[in-house]
């Protein structure tokens, strides 16, 4: 099979990823080619031996995407409305109550997963960032000593910059329904998961920490059972918390949780 530019063109178009992936992608492709061409490991002549050909550069600043945009992200994924916030977390309550009013499994899940989901919002997480969160990175906050232990939030997986460790911050409680949604989780629900040796916030019933794509799947449940449109992603939380608390930071928008 010869690869050439045209079909690492034609497999870019097909996959139908974003722009930044499509760059990384291309990248990679361009390494490995100049690996294989690179005559000090010796992969040129082993190809000339074995299929006859030499492989050759298929990634060139011609056929490349290039970064040319400060933002890149898809025009779909926007901050929910107000609306569009009491929706879906009217659905995720709603099914929450469902799967506990049928005494079946899975409500444990479903609780959990619609706690996470306003930590998302309440503290404009990004997915990694929630899913990565230990019981312990909670703490209390000497400017709002009212909100108890969920006063500060610790993020310890923040975005990384290219070549660096994941990057920490502390985010301050500004919705007092969180702190609740948060407490009510952590000290009545997660318990009963059985596994309190485990440091993670969100367990899963087998005792692990709860994954990426298991996030998306539930954001993608509720969103369709609240008719919101597809574009809308988990992301998508975190601009809605952006959005919030820069145009109206003193206001408790807790009716839309």
């Amino acid at each position: 099979m010869v690869v050439d530019g045209g079909a690492v063109g034609g497999w870019i178009a097909a996959g139908g990823w974003a722009h930044s992936t499509v760059r990384s992608y291309q990248g990679a492709v361009a390494v490995f080619c100049s690996y294989l061409g690179d005559a000090r490991y010796g992969w040129v002549a082993e190809c000339e031996q074995r299929v006859g050909a030499r492989p050759v550069q298929v990634v060139h600043e011609w056929n490349t995407a290039v970064h040319v945009a400060e933002r890149e992200g898809r025009p779909g994924r926007r901050p929910l409305t107000r609306a569009e916030l009491q929706a879906f977390f009217d659905a995720a309550d709603d099914q929450v109550e469902r799967a506990a009013g049928s005494r079946r499994k899975g409500w444990l899940a479903s609780f959990r997963d619609a706690t996470l989901f306003k930590v998302v919002y309440g503290w404009g997480l990004r997915r990694r960032e929630a899913v990565m969160l230990d019981v312990a990175d909670f703490t209390a906050n000497p400017a709002a000593p009212q909100l108890g232990r969920w006063g500060v939030c610790q993020v310890r997986y923040g975005k990384a910059m290219r070549g660096s460790p994941p990057r920490r911050r502390a985010v301050a409680t500004v919705f007092g329904w969180a702190a609740e949604a948060v407490e009510q989780y952590l000290e009545q629900v997660r318990p009963r998961f059985g596994h309190d040796g485990h440091p993670a916030v969100w367990l899963t019933e087998r005792g692990g920490r709860i994954r990426l794509r298991q996030v998306d799947d539930r954001f993608a449940l509720w969103r369709a059972a609240a008719g919101l449109p597809a574009d809308l992603s988990v992301h998508c939380l975190r601009h809605s918390y952006v959005i919030c608390t820069a145009s109206d930071p003193v206001r408790d928008v807790g009716s839309a949780a």
